[in-house]
């Protein structure tokens, strides 16, 4: 992650473009003239070597001959010579670079090579590189369009960023007349440097910005993509468009799980983790941009429809409630209110049908009748053209309504419009736009651009719920596991064989169907007698995944007779199906007969971009044919492994149905979190198949599992898309009069213990650490705090006896160059060292994790804390903006350069 420089790409105080030209069409004329027409105020070059003036401005004939290095270099030459331009531009010290030119990595292994020896020119220096192969960059605000686009955008509050150039210039389009403007405009291209995840980053923190639109056709760098994206959508709405959503293009796959586990259901995981809301197609990605550039936060969800035609209100409703909307109630004195103006004809219920002649007079009575009502938490206004009336006249009606609402009275509540039709709703829709009232084309479209805003505020809802503790945590033998491993490593197996899938799946905790392996026909019989009948009877071979497509399975079996008969049978029907197949033999199981319980499938897969995901689904048989699954990156928690649980149809049979009794819901959650933990414990598993995992009252059991491996290239949390809790960094101290203290970082369950802790803060000391009076903390904030991105921030827990003493906190940017910290103790713990041990330790991990500064804001009369920090060798200075605070400085160690 890094957002190093970056600001010399969105706020140059100068620009050089090379390859400029006054050729009539060419690349480099069409940008000159959009940096010259957009009115970039600082100081704008050219330089090409085969002229001397281009749009009226100097051109010089080399880098080495601009009067200045340019903060932003636009690069629009042929890509042979880029390489020298970047080397020359990174050395006379400019930091940011836009590569418009095409040829580079998607023309093959030749273009490739240049662009890594554009980057590594560029990495020494820190010269940021947007591109190659893209649009270019544009910062409305301050007049600045490096790119070649037809339009340039309006200045906004909205990041617009996409790999695709045709879909900035669409966009641009569709924009323009529309009056929504943007606070940046990136087009990445082959994104060789600068990535989706730099552009959160930034994004994340720029006032400017209210709102980000993605467009992405793949991600590179999957865990630094979640973290960002994590990031920036706990403080602002980010959207997504993901391009390639069929599974031609995903990796070929050979288990049930990784079957299901295609590329798009991945990005869904993905998007979903990060609180992103994903768009399906353009026309829903402009609508949300109009939804985002014209509405503001919605609180409440329960919507009041209001229609000049009743079958555009049903279709409303219909949308809505299979948007998992809310129809409003309206109040009896709402109510009582329009029947004193609507006609005695109109519905008297929600949507609020006032009937096709319906005047601008009827329109702003009804309209001003609904806003008065609380219950109408969002109004959708619709008009269908008739003869009867004007459209454009019931637009002005509504536009004059909303403004002559008293301020305060729209306050968490949106008025949003569709005009229907084209010939006779375009002036009413431009009078929308011009008062920056969103409108949409179609009831559907309208309910879709609400439900992007009500769809970031449930996310953050489920971003901030808190899971219950774990009250015995599980710890699976580890050594156990690791032997099975290392020992089917060393004999060159990929897939192991069923008594090593049932060791490892034992070692976790996760009950399996005891296998037995029969060499032939004869000790199959034997086998068989010795378990007891009925038994189960499997083929056995390491190159056969799915036994059942070619006849390698047999139930219930009664007898030795049957045994041999079935066994004999199916050797001959595998033969002539996988005639290249070894086979070793067959595996026996008792049958386990649980007649009322639900086969589901579980199971780990690799993704190459975000690596291991956790699978859930229906089993059995048809778990293609019914593609009933979802996906959820580890680590899990109960809470996680729930949601994961409820994305899919299954999950309602396991509630119960017809007689059948609910499922032992916490049974399958626990095996969810263990192979959770597998996955991250253990970076040689790529695949783990358990179809079925029978489910029912008593528990759930694995009947049959598939586990392939591969050896390991990573550390186990390093091919993780989200940082692990870091369970090495728990230790014990001892407070100053020898009580023992565990410190340990903070889990997502520690809510409630946050809670406490500021229940026994004093309302000073709540004061000095929150730097106003403060009643405790509120879920909200609690929640906040304890759920930690472990790849940039650490909070660290003092407890003793399970009681939190205090926590100290600190949070990195993305390049690492400074981290702000904060820290509380319990009051009636104060004056024991609890605050010392928790800041040397936060000190310690600030020096591991390469932080170059830590800073901490404290109020000028916070005495105590002030001179813990001379003693811990920080520098007390001014804060110049407030004379009440001081800022308290530690310089560790300047982090190693990151990006190029």
């Amino acid at each position: 992650m890094s957002v190093r420089n970056l600001d010399k790409l969105f706020k140059p105080r100068s620009i050089a473009l090379i390859g400029a030209t006054p050729r009539s069409g060419a690349l480099g004329a069409v940008v000159a003239r959009n940096l010259r027409r957009a009115g970039f105020a600082g100081q704008l070059m050219f330089a090409n070597p085969h002229h001397q003036t281009i749009e009226g401005l100097s051109v010089y004939p080399t880098v080495a001959s601009l009067p200045q290095p340019p903060d932003l270099a636009v690069i629009v030459t042929p890509p042979e010579t880029v390489l020298s331009l970047v080397s020359e531009l990174a050395e006379r010290g400019t930091r940011a670079a836009v590569i418009i030119t095409a040829g580079f990595g998607e023309l093959g292994e030749h273009g490739r090579v240049l662009q890594r020896a554009a980057l590594d020119a560029a990495k020494p220096h820190l010269l940021r590189i947007v591109g190659p192969n893209c649009v270019g960059v544009m910062v409305p605000g301050i007049g600045l369009d490096a790119t070649f686009s037809h339009l340039a955008a309006s200045a906004g509050d909205i990041a617009l960023v996409s790999q695709s150039g045709a879909m900035i210039t669409a966009m641009l389009d569709w924009a323009v007349p529309r009056g929504i403007g943007f606070s940046h405009v990136v087009s990445l291209g082959d994104t060789a440097d600068v990535d989706f995840g730099d552009m959160l980053d930034y994004f994340a923190a720029d006032l400017q910005t209210r709102a980000v639109l993605l467009h992405a056709e793949g991600v590179t760098h999957g865990r630094k993509f979640i973290s960002a994206a994590r990031a920036a959508s706990r403080l602002k709405p980010v959207l997504v468009l993901k391009a390639g959503r069929s599974s031609a293009g995903a990796r070929a796959a050979t288990s049930h799980t990784g079957v299901l586990a295609g590329a798009d259901a991945v990005y869904d995981a993905a998007f979903r983790r990060a609180g992103m809301l994903r768009v399906a197609t353009m026309a829903e990605l402009f609508d949300a941009a109009e939804t985002l550039a014209l509405t503001q936060q919605q609180i409440g969800e329960r919507l009041a429809i209001l229609t000049n035609g009743g079958g555009a209100g049903v279709l409303a409703t219909d949308a809505l409630i299979a948007a998992g909307g809310q129809l409003a109630s309206l109040s009896e004195e709402t109510i009582d209110r329009l029947n004193r103006v609507l006609p005695a004809t109109w519905s008297r219920g929600n949507p609020v049908d006032i009937i096709g002649d319906a005047s601008g007079k009827r329109y702003g009575e009804a309209l001003a009748a609904l806003i008065g009502d609380p219950a109408a938490e969002a109004i959708l206004v619709l008009n269908c053209p008739t003869a009867l009336a004007e459209p454009d006249e019931a637009a002005a009606a509504v536009i004059d309504t909303i403004a002559a609402t008293e301020p305060g009275g729209l306050r968490g509540r949106n008025v949003i419009t569709a005009w229907l039709g084209e010939h006779s709703a375009r002036a009413a829709r431009q009078r929308f736009a011009k008062a920056r009232i969103a409108t949409y084309e179609s009831p559907e479209s309208a309910i879709a651009g609400l439900m992007h805003r009500l769809c970031h505020r449930r996310n953050q809802e489920l971003l901030m719920e808190t899971p219950p503790a774990r009250l015995d945590a599980f710890r699976p033998d580890l050594a156990a596991t690791r032997q099975v491993i290392t020992s089917a490593l060393a004999a060159g197996k990929s897939w192991l064989d069923p008594e090593e899938v049932g060791a490892i799946l034992r070692a976790y905790g996760i009950s399996i169907v005891a296998d037995r392996i029969a060499r032939d026909v004869d000790d199959a019989a034997v086998v068989a007698a010795s378990i007891g009948f009925p038994v189960a009877l499997k083929i056995h071979s390491r190159d056969i995944t799915h036994k059942s497509d070619i006849g390698g399975v047999a139930l219930g079996l009664e007898d030795t007779n049957r045994v041999r008969r079935e066994a004999n049978a199916m050797l001959e029907r595998v033969r002539k199906a996988r005639p290249e197949a070894r086979l070793d033999g067959f595996v026996l199981q008792p049958m386990i007969l649980r007649p009322s319980a639900v086969e589901l499938l579980v199971g780990l897969v690799e993704d190459p971009v975000f690596g291991p995901l956790v699978a859930f689904g229906q089993g059995g048989l048809a778990v293609e044919v019914l593609r009933d699954s979802s996906l959820e990156f580890p680590p899990l928690n109960s809470l996680l492994a729930r949601r994961l649980m409820a994305r899919t149809r299954v999950w309602q049979l396991l509630q119960g149905y017809r007689g059948r009794p609910p499922t032992n819901i916490e049974a399958v959650v626990e095996v969810l979190i263990r192979l959770s933990q597998l996955a991250t414990d253990h970076p040689e598993i790529r695949e783990l198949d358990i179809n079925p995992l029978l489910a029912d009252t008593a528990g759930a059991i694995a009947l049959d599992a598939r586990l392939r491996i591969v050896p390991a290239q990573y550390p186990s949390s390093a091919r993780l898309a989200i940082a692990p809790y870091p369970e090495l960094l728990e230790t014990s101290k001892q407070s100053r009069d020898g009580t023992a203290v565990r410190i340990r970082p903070l889990r997502p369950e520690d809510e409630p213990l946050l809670r406490d802790l500021a229940a026994h803060m004093s309302p000073e000391d709540l004061r000095l650490r929150f730097f106003t009076p403060v009643h405790g903390l509120s879920h909200v904030v609690a929640a906040r705090l304890s759920q930690l991105d472990y790849d940039r921030e650490m909070a660290l827990l003092a407890e003793h006896n399970g009681t939190a003493l205090g926590v100290a906190h600190f949070f990195a940017d993305p390049d690492k160059l400074r981290a702000e910290y904060a820290i509380a103790v319990r009051s009636d713990w104060q004056g024991r060292g609890i605050g010392f041990l928790l800041m040397t330790r936060l000190i310690d991990l600030a020096r591991q994790w390469s932080i170059g500064e830590l800073v901490g804001e404290i109020l000028r009369e916070n005495n105590a804390m002030l001179q813990m920090c001379r003693e811990l060798g920080f520098a007390i200075t001014r804060d110049l903006g407030d004379p009440s605070i001081v800022l308290a400085r530690k310089t560790l160690a300047m982090p190693q350069a990151s990006g190029a």
